[in-house]
């Protein structure tokens, strides 16, 4: 998987919207926790419970994952948190989860039937598997390209990637007004890097409308999208 830095950096300030699908996420996060491309660890502190009896971070960047126990510390985040520099199916194989994370990952990677063919057999059963992804591939910008993705999602392409042995518990989109903002960005504006101005506004304006027109809208699209399945 390949990062850009700065992507993550401006990313980072956007806690209405990690808060926001964190919540969606709750029910099913517990036990021992694998969250794949952890990244520089933005994300864990809106995933992380009292449920969770270990969580591992999962990071193929060096780089990033060396930073990420010292961010959660200077955060309060409380747990036992482990950082690997690793990725799924580097781990020994009688590794077993109850809860795999994919928060902006699965997009960048190539093969992602096959990843998520390696999640199903690192789930305990029962066992969650939990992904987050951008939505629609007529909204792929230069943007994605540049910071690694292949591709984003509607429902029935990120159904047909999990292992139907799977059961699914929802797939829903997020962030309705998000989503007509990238569709202008990309058919008007054709901005390339999103700025700290930009994320704020989205984060602070876009979101908190997002989060009721997306339950008046029964979350039938969105810039992003979710999924949850069982094992």
């Amino acid at each position: 998987m390949k990062y850009i830095g700065k992507e993550l950096d401006v990313f980072e300030i956007a806690t209405n919207w990690k808060g926001y699908f964190g919540n969606m996420f709750r029910d099913y996060i517990g036990g021992h926790v694998a969250e794949v491309g952890a990244g520089s660890g933005g994300t864990t502190q809106f995933l992380i419970n009292a449920k969770v009896s270990k969580w591992v971070c999962l990071e193929p960047d060096k780089s990033l994952s060396e930073g990420i126990l010292g961010k959660l510390r200077d955060l309060g985040v409380e747990g036992n948190v482990v950082v690997l520099n690793s990725k799924l199916d580097c781990l020994p194989d009688e590794e077993r989860y109850d809860t795999i994370v994919y928060i902006d990952v699965i997009e960048h990677i190539e093969d992602d039937i096959g990843e998520l063919l390696i999640a199903k057999n690192r789930l305990k059963v029962g066992g969650s598997l939990i992904i987050l992804a951008p939505a629609y591939n007529y909204l792929f910008t230069e943007f994605d390209k540049a910071i690694g993705h292949y591709r984003r999602y509607n429902m029935r392409m990120l159904k047909s990637i999990v292992p139907k042995e799977m059961k699914l518990e929802f797939v829903r989109y997020l962030d309705s007004v998000g989503f007509f903002a990238s569709l202008a960005n990309k058919l008007l504006l054709k901005s390339s890097n999103p700025t700290i101005k930009q994320v704020k506004f989205w984060d602070n304006v876009l979101i908190r409308i997002s989060i009721v027109m997306d339950r008046v809208l029964c979350y039938r699209f969105g810039k992003t999208i979710i999924g949850v399945w069982r094992k």
